[in-house]
């Protein structure tokens, strides 16, 4: 991939989404819609930004019982994403089937910890240990399910690349320098993850939400 960076789009709006991808298409490799997308937009909405060329992240992060997983695989089809995303923690038959369900080419990766939570949230769900713990394990599980990889922070990516060399590793909560971290808590820059091994960089807010979008994607861009 010769520019790792996608985009969150996360927008209410499908016209403004629209004008800024048109924007920063050039400083960009792919596009990540996620719930908020989805549910406000549709199969509608994915098709309208499908259209401006760029490979789709369909960030809807199934987790529910095999076949249901595996059948809502099966109805994303239409819209050819590169990657989907399910959570790890729904365990191996889970991820096993949607794997088998996945269209050919598209990229299943396992949610692992998100990046919005702690040690202390995680004990508060019954998970001991620390995140780094608990990304390593599910990582291990999805690796076990025949997943093509993961989603964990910049601060674990490293270590799991050691144990998983040829995995795909998708790593969201970035802020470049001088960006403040907003509801993230474990955040790393893109360039320190890209050198950690990451192979997409889920960047939203520091672009999306910029004064000059043009050039906040030029300038994450220009570090990698």
């Amino acid at each position: 991939m010769s520019n790792p960076i996608y985009l969150a789009l996360d927008i209410p709006q499908i016209e403004p989404a629209k004008a800024l991808l048109e924007k920063v298409k050039a400083h960009i490799g792919g596009v990540k819609l996620g719930l908020e997308f989805f549910c406000a937009h549709g199969g509608h909405g994915v098709h309208e930004i499908a259209h401006m060329g760029l490979p789709i992240f369909l960030d809807l992060k199934f987790h529910d019982i095999p076949n249901t997983v595996a059948a809502a695989m099966q109805a994303i089809h239409v819209y050819e994403p590169t990657i989907v995303t399910v959570h790890a923690s729904g365990g191996r038959a889970m991820m096993e089937d949607a794997k088998a369900a996945a269209a050919e080419g598209c990229k299943v990766v396992g949610v692992t910890t998100l990046t919005s939570l702690d040690a202390g949230d995680l004990t508060k769900t019954g998970v001991y240990g620390s995140p780094e713990t608990q990304v390593m394990r599910l990582a291990e599980l999805a690796h076990e399910a025949g997943l093509d990889g993961i989603v964990c922070s910049g601060k674990e990516v490293g270590q799991v690349r050691k144990q998983w060399k040829d995995g795909y590793f998708v790593v969201p909560g970035l802020r470049p320098n001088g960006n403040g971290t907003g509801d993230q808590k474990r955040v790393v820059t893109p360039r320190s993850a890209r050198d950690s091994g990451a192979s997409v960089l889920v960047i939203g807010r520091p672009i999306s939400r910029a004064n000059d979008p043009v050039a906040a994607a030029r300038a994450i861009e220009a570090t990698l």
